[in-house]
């Protein structure tokens, strides 16, 4: 067997000041991750290892360093890099604890980069805020003001403040003249927390729009927290039509801003040649809304929609040095996202000179993946058959979210990762199939199984939408569990039955960030 390399907290901590491209993996689950990592560290399980790594770690030759905190799943992970082609994977020498016992500042919870970054801007800029009592009264007042929600609008859909208006991030300076065409109009920018809320809220004071702007202090936590009721289940969005002389005005505050923040310029060429450079990773993101993307794009972008790409850095754009090329057709989505990129410290570049014709691939995004294992199969038919004749267990290797939402009456959930103590819960079979949403994370669970268990193993074709498809049976909840549900972090403001003291800690939490930023000192984050 070969022995892996090491990196010891002081290699990794040398990359990061010298700006050196690296990946620093936390093969964990999400919800471990969340309780303590790097502050540049990336959270690719090491159940969805195939399926996502060649898109967050495009260049095969990058160094990668590899950490858990003594699960033996950092090996498996440093391996099966190895296999999918990767020739500079190390193991950080004695995992997240040897990072701890070397002094290496621990961060919690999710998207920390992001979070700790709009922080430092606040801390730096004073961005304007108001608290939840004082917004309130003027919406009862009915005064001259518009609430814009910054988050997905998903997110909007599950609580908003009354009245709030869908406006994802990104969109923020783009759509913000035809929400409040009068200059006298206050704007307010939520989001749940503070993060979302202050990058908007910023965004349109660096863009130097005449109306007045707020945060949301601490967004609808904020709200809940003064005893205030959210809405529920909202449709507001911002139009997509805009008028020209409105557009034309965003763009020009836009490209100013990304000027200030030392956003690079390119052409087609430009980009080719960038990505053409051994040696260097290079990652080209479309900011505008997915229905714009779908409907004609420029080959080879993925899209990273909503103003997204600032909140969720690490979870596309997860080698830190690394390149990264925002495009658009308007001139103010990518320039405003790439100039608060480049105050995050990352190289950063937005193509200009793009016409009609160049938008001319069409359709979803399509994420890289390695030869897809080819292992049996059986039906939706036959495999209700078999359930029904006994002697066959049902695994659901999908998120626990989609799992407990639906699932094929029977099928006990599972983590990838995790069979070896899934097996432990099962009962004895003769056979064993494995399902996902689409089967395709099942086809790498499948050999997985199979070097566990000597009965044979095959996937469902189609995955469950199959199932679904074919009008079988389903049900919902959380009934075979084989596993704890550790493959997403809950984050404290998520849904509408957060405990009031997780928000609150939550809040803490977000304030003593800066210090954090401190301690750990290898950010290179600048605040224009």
């Amino acid at each position: 067997m070969t022995t892996l390399a090491t990196r010891t907290y002081a290699d990794v901590r040398r990359q990061l000041l010298e700006r050196q491209e690296n990946a620093l993996l936390d093969v964990r689950e999400e919800a471990p991750f969340a309780e303590g990592h790097p502050l540049f560290a990336a959270n690719i399980p090491l159940s969805k290892l195939e399926l996502e790594v060649y898109a967050r770690i495009p260049r095969r030759d990058t160094p990668v360093t590899v950490y858990d905190e003594g699960e033996g799943l950092a090996a498996l992970a440093a391996a099966r890099l190895q296999a999918l082609g990767y020739s500079d994977v190390a193991l950080l020498e004695g995992g997240l604890a040897g990072w701890r016992a070397a002094g290496g500042e621990l961060f919690i919870d999710v998207n920390v980069p992001s979070k700790a970054f709009g922080e430092l801007v606040e801390h730096e800029r004073h961005t304007p805020s108001l608290a939840a009592e004082e917004v309130k009264a003027l919406l009862d007042a009915n005064a001259n003001v518009v609430v814009l929600d910054a988050r997905r609008f998903d997110e909007y859909q599950t609580m908003s403040i009354p009245g709030g208006i869908s406006v994802p991030g990104a969109e923020l300076a783009l759509r913000v003249a035809e929400l409040a065409p009068d200059p006298a109009t206050q704007v307010i920018v939520n989001c749940a927390g503070r993060t979302r809320s202050l990058i908007g809220t910023q965004s349109l004071v660096n863009a130097g729009i005449p109306n007045p702007v707020a945060a949301l202090r601490n967004g609808t936590i904020g709200w809940t927290l003064a005893g205030l009721a959210l809405e529920h289940g909202q449709q507001r969005r911002y139009l997509p039509n805009r008028a020209t002389q409105e557009a034309a005005q965003a763009a020009e505050r836009a490209r100013a801003v990304a000027d200030r923040a030392g956003v690079a310029r390119l052409s087609l060429a430009g980009l080719a040649a960038w990505q053409a450079e051994a040696g260097r990773t290079t990652y080209l993101f479309d900011v505008r809304s997915e229905e714009e993307y779908l409907a004609g794009h420029l080959p080879g972008a993925r899209p990273v929609p909503g103003g997204q790409l600032v909140q969720e850095t690490d979870h596309v754009a997860s080698v830190r040095g690394a390149r990264i090329v925002l495009v658009d057709d308007d001139g103010v989505r990518a320039n405003m996202s790439a100039s608060w990129l480049a105050q995050m410290g990352w190289e950063v570049a937005v193509i200009d000179g793009l016409g009609t014709e160049d938008w001319h691939e069409t359709g979803a995004w399509q994420a890289p993946l390695p030869a897809l294992p080819q292992p049996p199969s059986v039906a939706a038919a036959e495999l209700k058959a078999w359930l029904d004749e006994g002697h066959t267990v049902l695994l659901d290797v999908t998120t626990s979210a989609n799992y407990v939402k639906h699932h094929i009456p029977g099928a006990h959930w599972a983590i990838r990762a995790q069979l070896a103590q899934a097996l432990e819960k099962l009962p004895v079979a003769e056979r064993y199939v494995i399902t996902c949403g689409s089967s395709l994370l099942a086809r790498f669970a499948a050999a997985d199984l199979q070097a566990l268990v000597n009965k044979p193993v095959a996937i469902l074709q189609g995955g469950t939408a199959a199932w679904v498809a074919a009008g079988l049976p389903v049900e919902a909840g959380e009934a075979h569990l084989a596993v704890p549900r550790n493959d997403r972090y809950r984050r404290p403001y998520e849904g509408t039955d957060a405990p009031r003291e997780a928000m609150q800690a939550y809040l803490d939490w977000e304030f003593g960030l800066v210090a954090q930023l401190g301690r750990d000192g290898t950010h290179h984050f600048r605040v224009i």
